[in-house]
């Protein structure tokens, strides 16, 4: 069996072949410890695979274009590291940023590194990311400040433990979050900048954005149906009420449309009892949510990131 390290630095990458380079130089001069670097070369047309392999990390190909999820679900499969870190490999996300976020993981199951101002973003991304991030935070019932963010830090066990919800396309960050939260793991936001990316972005803004809100609703079932049933059930109850205010004061009785209304919101609310029930049981599966095995290496870590960061001779870890 290979020897389990402390982190594993997944990268995702199509076509990346102009950029990918830097980055891993980047990551390589940051003197991380008991690490390895995982790009999982998605089908590319051109030299990403080659050029990651020149830089001595380890390189997964896929024969040919899945999907950026898919090409995330492979490098967690494959994964040695207790903790993981995934970040994309256009450039947009700095390396020197890793640390900083790995050093919370003792505390928090996930870190997400969230856009903040002064990111170099387009304006019509921005508006739909708030969209996505008021949607998300009523169905988590939590504060989410950066949905789609794609440079975040999880543990393995947790990454693990949810791998296969993720959709094979662009939506994973969506998925893990929702997931995460609804499932009582711990997640914090830490604000980074990013840059434009390099090269045309794969992401498809009316189709995906769908796609995104297809998944926060698909999430929203799994973990927390009633936030999705609730409002439903609620919307049916007091159309039928008032429908059936207005034809008793213009026609003294009540209607079968009012009938129909309120019935049906008793239906949906019923229903999304039930399904509430079948959600609790799923999640009472005993997952041991803090492994005190791990917290040492965990807090070594973050002491390494504070000497570090003090200018200090980090400790040998």
């Amino acid at each position: 069996m290979s020897e389990e390290l402390l982190l594993s630095i997944i990268i995702p990458a199509y076509n990346e072949e102009s950029v990918i380079g830097e980055t891993l130089r980047k990551i390589g001069g940051l003197g991380l410890p008991d690490y390895e670097v995982i790009v999982v070369d998605d089908g590319s047309q051109d030299g990403t695979a080659k050029v990651a392999e020149q830089s001595g990390v380890r390189v997964i190909s896929h024969p040919y274009n899945i999907g950026n999820g898919a090409a995330v679900k492979t490098g967690i499969r494959s994964a040695r590291g207790r903790v993981l870190v995934f970040m994309d490999g256009d450039g947009q996300h700095d390396p020197a940023d890793i640390p900083r976020l790995v050093s919370k993981i003792a505390n928090y199951h996930m870190v997400v590194g969230a856009r903040s101002r002064g990111s170099e973003t387009h304006w019509h991304r921005d508006m739909a990311n708030a969209l996505y991030n008021k949607f998300a935070s009523f169905v988590a019932d939590f504060e989410i400040k950066d949905l789609t963010s794609g440079f975040r830090v999880m543990r393995r066990d947790d990454a693990v433990r949810f791998c296969d919800m993720f959709p094979n396309r662009f939506s994973y960050p969506t998925t893990s979050t929702l997931a995460f939260i609804r499932s009582g793991r711990a997640v914090t936001y830490l604000p980074i900048q990013t840059k434009y990316r390099v090269g045309k972005s794969k992401i498809k803004l009316l189709h995906d954005g769908v796609e995104f809100l297809l998944i926060i609703i698909k999430i929203a079932m799994t973990f927390s149906p009633l936030r999705v049933f609730l409002p439903i059930s609620s919307f049916l109850f007091f159309l039928g009420l008032a429908r059936y205010v207005q034809t008793f004061i213009e026609f003294h009785r009540f209607t079968n449309m009012s009938h129909l209304l309120i019935n049906s919101a008793v239906i949906v609310f019923m229903l999304g009892l039930i399904a509430e029930q079948i959600a609790a049981l799923r999640m009472e599966k005993g997952d041991k949510l803090f492994a005190i095995e791990d917290q040492k290496r965990y807090q070594e870590f973050e002491k390494w990131y504070k000497d570090s960061s003090a200018g200090q001779t980090p400790m040998r870890y």
